[in-house]
């Protein structure tokens, strides 16, 4: 029964071996930090969303304990029957206070939040202009909705422009972005793309899971760092990342839009309530914001300022910016792959990304650094990546 599909899914492996596109995956076997512990060996981690070192938080995992104990490990069932406890509104509505929205939904990833999102409030009468470099989940959340859709340049406001031209036919429509693109660490031009919503009557959404916690004078996100936090209409996010990096997403919007949301968003009515643990470390990590937001964005902002300046002087080429996310462009899938190697020798742990995850001819390792890393652990990391970049030729 299964021949058919086993020679299909064989070829795909075959294709996906031969090309050099195999993930592996290494194994951790200690908990989520600056430091960790693979095949045994002890590396500083450069390759997590740990943002502001709060996955080991004694005060968190306190707060975790506490809330097993209290609402128990799971809900065993989906919000609208009997998986709303009063902590979970209490989240949404300082999440969606936080992100100074009207209010907040929780969904158990913000994967599940973007493919909840589109198809709930827009039909084929509508439009979605979409960035091309936008997450795969808001691609994956776009292809679910009937909407005309239409892809602008990556940070090219002249060619949004066309799109919003091109669609006016349409009823509505939707820009759609991230906030801080994953693969650069780019900042979304939100004025420019609100200015260019106000102009033709659009609504603007923003996936700002890489930007919640990090940046932003308060760590509001994309929109505060912008200054454009009263004219967003829809912002996804995680907590899978800065604040606590467990799992869980949202959506805070218009109050309208989250009405509609809880009446027919299908992961949200159909996928198991956020677990109490994760509810209540989140609303501790809010309620604690002003304190651990701003110790720990200074630590963050320093070791990132420290190591994109230590790394452009050594000669090596990045993206432009000043978020946490560095890409050290290396061009070539098998000299990102090569250069990764080595820097595991050196124990510094990061990843090499090659197409298709970026576009051909820019892969590249992705540096990204945490509140938890040391001045020492940031800079053992630099004279490692020297060391390893001279090896190789790359500098």
């Amino acid at each position: 029964m299964f021949n058919s599909l086993k020679k299909i899914i064989n070829q795909n492996i075959s294709e996906i071996k031969e090309n050099g596109l195999w993930k592996n995956e290494r194994e951790i076997e200690s908990a989520q930090g600056a430091e960790i512990t693979v095949n045994g060996k002890k590396v500083i981690n450069f390759c997590a969303n740990n943002y502001l070192g709060l996955c080991n938080e004694p005060a968190v995992l306190k707060t975790a304990k506490e809330a097993i104990l209290k609402y128990g490990y799971g809900l065993s069932s989906v919000r609208f029957i009997c998986g709303t406890q009063a902590q979970h509104r209490q989240l949404e509505k300082s999440i969606s206070k936080f992100l100074k929205m009207d209010d907040a939904i929780l969904y158990s990833s913000c994967f599940d939040a973007n493919a909840g999102l589109f198809e709930t409030i827009l039909t084929a009468e509508d439009a979605i202009i979409s960035d091309e470099l936008n997450h795969a989940s808001i691609i994956d959340g776009v292809r679910l909705c009937k909407a005309e859709r239409y892809r602008f340049k990556h940070h090219d406001m002249s060619d949004l422009e066309v799109k919003l031209k091109e669609s006016q036919k349409q009823r509505a429509r939707l820009i759609v972005t991230d906030g801080v693109f994953s693969m650069d660490g780019e900042i979304a031009k939100l004025k420019e793309i609100c200015d260019l919503a106000d102009k033709y009557d659009a609504a603007v959404m923003v996936d700002d899971s890489h930007a919640t916690g990090v940046i932003g004078t308060t760590g509001r996100g994309s929109a505060e760092a912008t200054g454009t936090e009263s004219r967003i209409d829809i912002i996804t996010t995680t907590f899978g990342k800065a604040f606590g990096g467990a799992s869980g997403g949202v959506t805070a919007a218009r109050q309208e839009i989250v009405d509609l949301l809880r009446q027919r968003s299908r992961p949200y009515l159909f996928s198991n309530s956020l677990a109490p643990a994760i509810v209540a470390t989140t609303q501790y990590i809010i309620d604690n914001a002003d304190t651990f937001i701003k110790d720990a964005k200074t630590r963050l902002e320093k070791n990132t300022a420290t190591f994109r300046k230590a790394i452009t002087k050594a000669g090596f080429t990045i993206k432009v910016g000043k978020h946490p996310i560095v890409p050290v462009m290396l061009g070539e899938a098998t000299i990102a792959a090569k250069m990764a190697a080595g820097l595991l020798e050196e124990n510094i742990y990061v990843i090499g990304f090659w197409y298709p995850v970026v576009p051909q001819g820019q892969a590249r390792i992705r540096v990204q650094l945490s509140a938890a890393h040391t001045e020492e652990q940031v800079d053992k990391a630099i004279k490692a990546f020297i060391k390893i970049g001279k090896e190789q030729g790359i500098i």
